[in-house]
């Protein structure tokens, strides 16, 4: 079972950025694919962005597409997601998912491992 610790959150302004990363604990975390998912206050979490666990495909929201970009370094156990030209609306809690040898989905349903989260806050 993979242990996921995100970080990397905190307060910017909008326009900053900020890069959230993903910590895994499993020694075959190269095999698993892994996705962003963020839960704004009082909304439904939501996917942000997702690569494959070879890292060769990478997904986005239309939300995130152009700001936000998602990489992964097998060696480290990590993946990274870089938001830019952030916005209020992005303020949410941002969290790390990964499901083992599949498929990037954008359903919550689809991902067996869920880190805590990050808090992100955008301020106007």
């Amino acid at each position: 079972q993979v242990q996921l610790v995100e970080s990397g959150g905190g307060l910017v302004q909008a326009g900053g950025s900020l890069r959230l990363s993903c910590a895994a604990s499993d020694r075959t975390f190269s095999a698993y694919t892994v996705a962003w998912f963020r839960q704004p206050p009082g909304k439904e979490r939501e996917f942000v962005a997702g690569i494959s666990w070879t890292g060769s495909n990478t997904y986005y929201a239309d939300s995130a597409k152009g700001r936000s970009t998602i990489s992964r370094d097998n060696a480290k156990r990590t993946v990274d997601l870089q938001m830019n030209s952030l916005k209020p609306e992005d303020t949410a809690v941002y969290y790390c998912a990964a499901r083992k040898f599949s498929y990037t989905s954008s359903a919550t349903s689809s991902y067996d491992y869920w880190g805590q989260g990050t808090q992100v806050t955008v301020n106007s």
